[in-house]
């Protein structure tokens, strides 16, 4: 339970058009979009139906960070967690370089800790980073592919859980099989799920050159404190290249309690091309998540990729 708990504490996703909402500081100071105004759909070839049918179906996500493994690049990690203050009480910074330069092999440039990260096992102090690791530190060399099957019990529990964890990144708006309390929340595009939301879009640029649409599904403002308590995704945004339509950004705002849990996450994953290729290049987390028994957890991370190049002989 431990494990599922956490899996929803770290997987929210897409772009950042605003500010973070907790409350401590935020690794993120790069700004990628300027918008310019609400975009007024006619006619019938733009609609909330193509853009909400794009996010669900979409597996260009799954094949970014497959391409990774073709790349040489450099990845910087900054990780913090944080007291029950927010006052930050652990650090991590790491300068990675991914060689795919013929077999696969990652140098660290820079590794750097202080404070209470890890445990006198050698092992994190936080599950949070730990699966962070997981994620974005194993991205390149993982199953992350599309289409994936789910879990069906036979790869152990370790392996439903990753299921579990990749529909959450790749698939917004899918419900998640075996996640007690969780997994209809998700399903936030069923007919019953949608009078408690509003679709907006807006027009805009992204990285001083791209043109795009920006899909924001955000939680009614005059429904009642009950309902909207009950409302796991807050806000889900999504930023379409207006030239062929591909996802480039995604930004999710998550918050839910009850007996068993509490969790208040935001997570924005970008992407841009190079050479024509889709490939990660920010992701941000922020998150808190309460368990019982269990410490609570706080943190955040900042994860940017570049100089991508082309491995030899990929």
């Amino acid at each position: 339970m431990k494990k599922l708990i956490l899996l929803i504490a770290l997987t929210s996703l897409l772009l950042n058009a605003k500010s973070q909402q907790i409350d401590r500081f935020n690794p993120d100071t790069i700004k990628t979009i300027q918008l310019d105004s609400v975009v007024v759909i006619k006619g019938q070839r733009l609609n909330i139906e193509t853009f909400i049918n794009a996010v669900i179906n979409d597996t260009s996500f799954y094949a970014a960070f497959r391409n990774m493994k073709k790349y040489t690049f450099i990845a910087e990690n900054r990780i913090f967690s944080y007291d029950k203050k927010n006052k930050v009480d652990g650090k991590v910074y790491r300068k990675i370089k991914h060689n795919n330069d013929g077999p696969y092999k990652m140098e660290y440039l820079v590794k750097e800790s202080s404070g209470n990260v890890f445990k006198k096992n050698g092992k994190y102090q936080l599950y949070t980073i730990e699966m962070f690791d997981y994620i974005f530190m194993n991205a390149y060399n993982t199953d992350f592919v599309p289409n994936a099957p789910s879990a069906d019990g036979k790869g152990g529990t370790n392996e439903s859980y990753k299921n579990k964890l990749k529909t959450l990144i790749f698939n917004p708006g899918r419900p998640i099989k075996n996640l007690p309390f969780i997994g209809s929340k998700t399903e936030i595009f069923t007919a019953n799920m949608r009078q408690y939301y509003d679709y907006t879009f807006y027009s805009g640029t992204y990285l001083d050159s791209i043109p795009v649409y920006r899909f924001k599904v955000s939680v009614k403002p005059d429904i009642s404190s009950w309902t909207k308590d009950g409302l796991m995704i807050k806000e889900l945004v999504t930023i379409f290249d207006k030239r062929n339509f591909q996802i480039l950004g995604r930004y999710v705002d998550m918050k839910y309690s009850n007996m068993l849990f509490d969790f208040d996450v935001q997570m924005n994953i970008e992407m841009s091309y190079f050479d024509e290729v889709k490939l990660p290049t920010k992701i941000t987390y922020q998150g808190n998540w309460d368990y019982p028994f269990k410490k609570e957890e706080r943190a955040s991370f900042l994860i940017v990729h570049k100089d991508y190049k082309l491995g030899k002989g990929k």
